[in-house]
């Protein structure tokens, strides 16, 4: 069998730009794949939409799920004693309602 021919251009750099989109952070990154309810993505969706008619902002859904990690991270809540998805949502809600949004 022949060797084979490689089709590249002479103008053709050898190593190739980087695919995909910019970046947009400079820190190192790891790639994760979570498997959202289809509720949840609508959510993400509208608020993201929300935000551009509002501010003209461009926010992903990558960006806004990394702030609200990010916001969890250095809000420094013990969640050490949950025992569930569930018990965080509830502590979330419950810190994130505060006492100006709580039923008399």
């Amino acid at each position: 069998m022949p060797p084979r021919v490689s089709a590249r251009s002479p103008n053709r750099p050898t190593k190739p730009g980087r695919r995909g989109r910019p970046a947009t952070h400079d820190e190192p990154w790891i790639k994760v794949s979570v498997v959202l309810f289809r509720r949840q993505v609508r959510q993400l969706d509208q608020l993201t939409a929300q935000i551009r008619r509002t501010n003209a902002v461009r926010l992903t859904r990558a960006e806004l799920i990394r702030a609200l990690i990010d916001a969890l991270i250095e809000s420094r809540l013990d969640l050490t004693t949950t025992e569930s998805g569930a018990d965080v949502k509830r502590i979330l809600v419950d810190r994130l309602s505060g006492p100006a949004t709580q039923p008399h």
